[in-house]
């Protein structure tokens, strides 16, 4: 007789549930985790090794378990980057923007509360707010995979959510949220009772727009997630932070494992901050090539939504999975997110960029003739 999941005691929210992934197949072009195409470059690779070897003296003893010189040098970034003041209070960091969702859903939602996303988003916000027993609410979004206002606001109301997520660029439809619409659902969040608003800002370096965080100012229930596994080329790092009141930041550490963020950790992220200009100019160059995969997609006749991400989200197709498929018989990987019509492809370097432009304009021909 077999034993799986279903027969252990397991939480009822987590039966019949799939852990989050993406497959990753030996193909050679992989466009299908919205990862940076550009590996670190060797002046960075010798900087992290030296800051390593450093580290390594002391990994006899515990890690700086409050990162303050990580945090200090976040804090510089983003009020570099965003021109607005944040200080080493203001921040904190986890291993990876996943454990800061966890550690923030930990702190204000759990059992007997629940949290709002607006979906089709980021699936690990529902799939963390199960993990930590907090309840979830859909929320609605447009045809055009917008936020509806109206309808945002009347289920904030309804269901007097204790978190709200706010997702921006969104992931997987790429479109960024005004920052009056934010404002907006801050607003009724605090209408129908204090909520903590989240802003999820994981690809916020790749946008044509401006970061929310100067929207903290005066709200000390809104915050502003980052990681660094997009803009900086360090998805293997595991590195997220937040940016908040400082009261925030006092809160989620009740929450925090004990010295959670490794010494080996702490000095590779510092290594990457002092490479900022260097990385950024990577971000540049995938802005560039985003531009350019979504011109060309609309010119060979498909649709898609507005990005301000690394990624885009294109269609329309009668079966998305078949024209994943499609595209993988091409020995281009995308992402197939669920979403029913639409498949999501991450910017890559330009060659990379231009087997999947082949790929999915012999798809197209393919669907003319078969139509």
């Amino acid at each position: 007789m077999s034993f799986g999941i279903d027969d252990l005691p397991v939480r009822d929210e987590l039966r019949g549930k799939t852990p989050y992934g993406a497959p990753q197949l030996d193909v050679p072009v992989r466009l299908n985790t919205n990862e940076n195409p550009y590996p670190l470059p060797e002046p960075l690779v010798e900087r992290i090794a030296e800051r390593v070897r450093d580290s390594a003296r002391n990994l006899n003893r515990y890690p700086d378990r409050d990162a303050v010189e990580l945090r200090t040098e976040l804090a510089r970034y983003l009020t570099k980057s965003s021109g607005h003041p944040v200080g080493v209070d203001n921040v904190w960091a986890a291993n990876g923007s996943n454990e800061v969702i966890q550690q923030l859903l930990q702190t204000f939602g759990g059992p007997g509360r629940t949290a709002i996303g607006f979906e089709p988003s980021y699936s690990m916000h529902a799939l963390i707010a199960r993990s930590t027993g907090t309840g979830w609410i859909s929320g609605p979004r447009g045809e055009d995979f917008t936020i509806d206002l109206a309808a945002a606001e009347k289920a904030i109301a309804e269901h007097r959510p204790d978190v709200v997520f706010v997702t921006t660029p969104n992931n997987p439809t790429g479109n960024a949220v005004p920052r009056e619409t934010v404002l907006a659902l801050y607003e009724a969040a605090q209408a129908a009772k204090p909520s903590m608003v989240i802003v999820d800002e994981a690809y916020v370096e790749f946008s044509h727009g401006a970061s929310l965080l100067p929207l903290l100012e005066g709200r000390p229930n809104l915050v502003v997630s980052r990681t660094m596994s997009k803009a900086f080329g360090a998805a293997g790092l595991r590195l997220g932070y937040l940016a908040a009141h400082p009261a925030v930041v006092d809160a989620v550490q009740l929450v925090r494992l004990p010295y959670h963020l490794s010494a080996i950790t702490q000095a590779t992220a510092l290594a990457a901050l002092e490479h900022t200009d260097t990385l950024l100019g990577y971000v540049e160059q995938l802005k560039s090539e985003r531009d350019r995969l979504v011109a060309e997609l609309r010119a060979t006749g498909y649709e898609v939504t507005a990005s301000d991400a690394n990624f885009i989200q294109f269609g329309r197709f009668e079966d998305s999975h078949t024209a994943w498929q499609r595209i993988l018989d091409r020995g281009v990987l995308v992402r197939d997110n669920g979403v029913p019509g639409w498949l999501r492809v991450t910017a890559g370097t330009p060659a990379e960029n231009d087997a999947f432009l082949d790929a999915v304009r012999e798809l197209k021909k393919e669907q003319e003739q078969s139509g």
